[in-house]
């Protein structure tokens, strides 16, 4: 198959779509499909061979994000191309921008929903007040977008659940990024790189992007009540303000911001970490949990959304409900049996690429041929 994926964030932006479309592109060409990016351009200096580009400008909202402009000529280049199908990732311009050029070029479109919109409006809307008009506006267009979709890809259950409650899908899939098992496996030697940033003692990892929607000073206040190093992985608009959280705490010393690590070695993180912490209500999946647990160490997690639907309380995992409770599910996880730990590595390999690269496929095969008749 020919599959062109359409987003609103490419590389160099840093977050968890670009990481998912990256894992998922390569696990479809390992299948020897053919797989086209289409996204806004970042310009000169860090444009990549091969992807169709689309002229932006930047978004002075949100750092490192770019907003496409029309017009385009993305379509034509995809009719040369003859792709069978545009999968869409995201919900802002180049979504309509998708959903356009597949009606045009009559073939089917799938979007994955990747970010809960409401949740991260107060933080990067363009317009500070009469949140909740926009907010109303921007389920208005959503219900319309994903109504137009062949076929709704949610992550988790839960997301699905909780869309389906203000939007009307054609079709409704679950499917989550796979995680690289391979990549991310129990027996990483981590030594270096705990040796690199002179960490001894216990240490626990927060990976993904620095921003306001993930709670992550929740987990920077918790260390009060944890014997171990808190290693904050990743950049983005929020670290000046979780800087100013670890000094008004007395932490210093005690939490290390890293900066970005890129993806092919943040496995070292995992394996030089005793555990993982995410205190974020906002996740449709929590790629870096997955990897976590798949690197063999155990994660301590919001009991909220994709978590939620990932992680039972004890089993695999451990779960807390307010940001009093996360110290105490940190130290759980420092102290879990080998029976959680085992639990926490087969939930990953359940949801590693190789499964889940199959029903994405079958997905598309079937909306193709349903297409075609």
């Amino acid at each position: 198959m020919r599959i062109a994926m359409v987003t609103d964030s490419y590389h160099p932006t840093k977050d968890g779509v670009v990481t998912s479309i990256t894992i998922t592109q390569r696990a479809l060409e390992a299948l020897g499909h053919e797989v086209f990016i289409v996204a806004p351009d970042p310009g000169e200096g860090h444009r990549i061979d091969g992807v169709i580009y689309i002229k932006s400008i930047r978004f002075k909202s949100y750092e490192g994000y770019f907003i496409p402009i029309f017009p385009s000529r993305a379509r034509s280049r995809l009719k040369e191309l003859d792709v069978d199908i545009i999968h869409i990732h995201g919900v802002a311009v180049m979504a309509l921008k998708g959903y356009l050029m597949s009606r045009r070029l009559r073939i089917p479109t799938v979007m994955t929903f990747h970010t809960m919109v409401g949740d991260v409006l107060q933080y990067y809307s363009p317009i500070k007040s009469h949140l909740d008009t926009i907010e109303k506006a921007a389920w208005i267009y959503l219900k319309w977008i994903i109504g137009k979709m062949d076929a709704l890809i949610t992550p988790t259950p839960g997301i699905g659940k909780e869309l389906c409650e203000r939007v009307v899908p054609k079709r409704l899939e679950v499917i989550p990024t796979g995680t690289d098992a391979e990549h991310f496996h129990p027996g990483i030697d981590g030594a270096a790189f705990r040796k690199e940033l002179g960490l001894t003692g216990k240490v626990v990892c927060c990976v993904g992007r620095l921003s306001f929607e993930k709670n992550i000073e929740v987990a920077i206040r918790a260390m009060r009540d944890v014997d171990a190093t808190l290693l904050i992985v990743g950049e983005g608009p929020s670290r000046s303000f979780l800087e100013d959280v670890v000094k008004e705490e007395g932490l210093d010393g005690k939490v290390i911001f890293t900066g970005f690590i890129p993806n092919a070695e943040v496995s070292k993180v995992y394996a030089a970490s005793d555990a993982l912490v995410s205190a974020s209500e906002f996740e449709t999946q929590g790629l870096s949990v997955l990897e976590a647990m798949a690197t063999g160490i155990p994660v301590a997690c919001r009991d909220a959304r994709a978590f939620h639907d990932i992680i039972r309380d004890g089993e695999n995992g451990y779960l807390f409900k307010n940001p009093e409770g996360c110290a105490d599910a940190v130290n759980r996880a420092l102290n879990a049996s080998d029976d959680v730990r085992e639990a926490s590595l087969r939930t990953a390999h359940e949801n590693s690429e190789d499964v889940v690269v199959g029903k994405l496929v079958k997905l598309y095969e079937e909306l193709i041929t349903g297409k075609e008749g």
